[in-house]
C-alpha cells in the first residue's frame, strides 16, 4: 500500500549551510560566513556553525527574509563572459552582471558563480544553482585546473617563466601559477602571449602577478576548466551542461609540452638569467 501523503515523515535533518546552498541563497562557504556573522536565524534564534535543521519543519531567515524550504532545480551553465560584466549577484557600482544576461527562463532561480573572473577579464564562467557543485569547484581541497590565455603589453622572456611558477609574495600571500608557457615565441625567446594554468585563484591573482614583475596585462581570457573547453559558446551566450560535462570540470587532461614553458615540476636550472 502506498504511503499516505498526509502522514509523510519529515525530511531528515541537514547542516544549515547545505540547506542555504540548496535553497540558492549562496555557496556553502558563503553560508558558513553568514552563520558566523550572526546573519542567519533558526526558529527565532541566532544560528550557530554546525547546526542542523529539518526542511519543512524549522523556520530559517536571513537578512530578515524567510528562506524557502523547497530546493531549487539543479541547473549548471557554462557562460562565455565578455569584458565589462562583474561576477556578482549584487553590485551597486556595476549594474550589469553575468546574472543580468541569463535567459528569461532562469530568471526566477538563484544562481551563483563558481569561480569568478574580474570585470576586465573574459571567457569561461560556471553559473549554478547547485550549492554542492559550487562547493566542490571552489573548495581548496579539490584540484580544479583553470587555463588562461594571457596577452601582455610587452614581451615576456622565457628565462623568467620559472618566477611565475615559484611565485612572488604580496601582502603576505604568495601569488603563483602551476604552468606558464610562451605562445609563438620569437627568435629572442620571448612573447606577448602566454598560456597559464592554475588550480587555485585569488582575486585578480594573474594580473597582480604579472604587474608585480613589470608586465601589464592587456587581455586575459579563461578558455578551459578541467577538461571542459569554452570552444563553441558565443560571446555573452551560455550552454546548459550535461552531467558528463559537469564531471569533466574535475578532470585534467594532459597538456603537450611547449618548447618554452615552466611548471611546478620544471627544474629551475633549465632556465638561466642573463
Amino acid at each position: 500500500m502506498p504511503p499516505n501523503p498526509l502522514f509523510m515523515p519529515p525530511a531528515a535533518p541537514i547542516r544549515l549551510q547545505k540547506f542555504l546552498a540548496d535553497a540558492g541563497i549562496c555557496s556553502r562557504r558563503s553560508a558558513e560566513a553568514l552563520i558566523a556573522q550572526g546573519e542567519v536565524w533558526v526558529n527565532g534564534e541566532v544560528a550557530t556553525l554546525g547546526q542542523k535543521v529539518t526542511p519543512g519543519v524549522d523556520r530559517i531567515t536571513t537578512g530578515g527574509k524567510s528562506v524557502r524550504t523547497t530546493p531549487q532545480p539543479r541547473i549548471t551553465l557554462a557562460m562565455h563572459k565578455p569584458r565589462g560584466l562583474v561576477c556578482s549577484n549584487d553590485d551597486p557600482y556595476n549594474p550589469e552582471t553575468v546574472f543580468s544576461v541569463l535567459p528569461r527562463e532562469f530568471a526566477p532561480l538563484r544562481f551563483f558563480c563558481a569561480g569568478r573572473l574580474d570585470k576586465d577579464s573574459e571567457g569561461l564562467v560556471i553559473l549554478t544553482t547547485d550549492g554542492d557543485l559550487a562547493n566542490r569547484l571552489m573548495h581548496p581541497s579539490n584540484v580544479v585546473v583553470k587555463r588562461y590565455h594571457v596577452i601582455l603589453e610587452k614581451p615576456f622572456p622565457a628565462r623568467r617563466l620559472p618566477v611565475l611558477v615559484k611565485g612572488v609574495v604580496i601582502e603576505g600571500e604568495r601569488l603563483k601559477v602551476e604552468r606558464a608557457a610562451l605562445v609563438n615565441p620569437s627568435a629572442a625567446e620571448d612573447s606577448t602571449a602566454l598560456d597559464v594554468h592554475m588550480h587555485h585563484g585569488k582575486k585578480r591573482e594573474i594580473r597582480q602577478l604579472f604587474t608585480t614583475l613589470g608586465f601589464d596585462v592587456k587581455r586575459l581570457r579563461r578558455y578551459q576548466i578541467g577538461a571542459f573547453r569554452l570552444k563553441g559558446i558565443p560571446l555573452r551566450a551560455m550552454k546548459k551542461l550535461t552531467p558528463a560535462e559537469i564531471e569533466s570540470l574535475f578532470h585534467s587532461p594532459h597538456t603537450p609540452r611547449a618548447a618554452l614553458q615552466a611548471t611546478a615540476e620544471t627544474p629551475h636550472d633549465e632556465f638561466h638569467e642573463d
